[in-house]
């Protein structure tokens, strides 16, 4: 029972500064659960993120899923979820009940101003993290810019790809170069054996 509150605490507590999404998240996430609880490795985090963004929902959301379900099963999941939603419908419902009366005010659109610089800070330092981590040869090189400029410039080009389909294709060459790589590190083996 411990655990699961401990999962719930923690979860609430990022929840109640997802501020900016999943990628704004990454750097607090890896603070709470790679460095503080060791609950998850940086790789793996990576990799929840990767799938999160394949999947429906919030990316800090469905990383919270897979922690808890990875620490706990699926009372884990069901706990980590629950926890990271609580503190946003709290203070989505109090924004809500008194932004109206107060939207105009100077000082509520200059904080609004302020968080949004924030939020460009931490999507960028996360961006920073994640390339420093995946960008690591030449293979991978490639296959960030042919998908960055695949996204890009998707606006003219005669098809337009959704981020799913993006992310999908980069999954699929990564699997192709990975495989590629290692029948050469094989033949390279077995050439050098002879």
């Amino acid at each position: 029972m411990n655990g699961l509150l401990d999962l719930y605490w923690t979860f609430v507590k990022i929840g109640c500064v997802t501020f900016g999404g999943g990628y704004a998240m990454l750097p607090i996430l890896e603070r709470e659960l790679v460095e503080k609880r060791h609950w998850t490795t940086m790789d793996d985090l990576r990799d929840y993120f990767s799938i999160g963004q394949c999947t429906p929902g919030i990316i800090a959301l469905n990383v919270s899923t897979f922690i808890g379900q990875k620490r706990a099963g699926i009372k884990g999941a069901v706990v980590s979820t629950t926890g990271f939603l609580t503190g946003p419908i709290l203070i989505i419902l109090l924004i809500a009940s008194f932004l109206q009366n107060f939207a105009q005010l100077a000082v509520i659109q200059h904080a609004f101003a302020g968080i949004r610089v924030c939020v460009c800070v931490l999507i960028i330092q996360a961006v920073l993290r994640l390339w420093k981590k995946s960008v690591v040869d030449g293979v991978t090189l490639a296959l960030y810019l042919m998908i960055f400029v695949l996204n890009a410039f998707s606006g003219v080009l005669p098809v337009q790809l959704p981020a799913a389909v993006l992310v999908i294709l980069a999954g699929v060459l990564g699997i192709v170069a990975s495989t590629i790589k290692n029948r050469r590190a094989a033949a390279g083996k077995a050439g050098g054996g002879k």
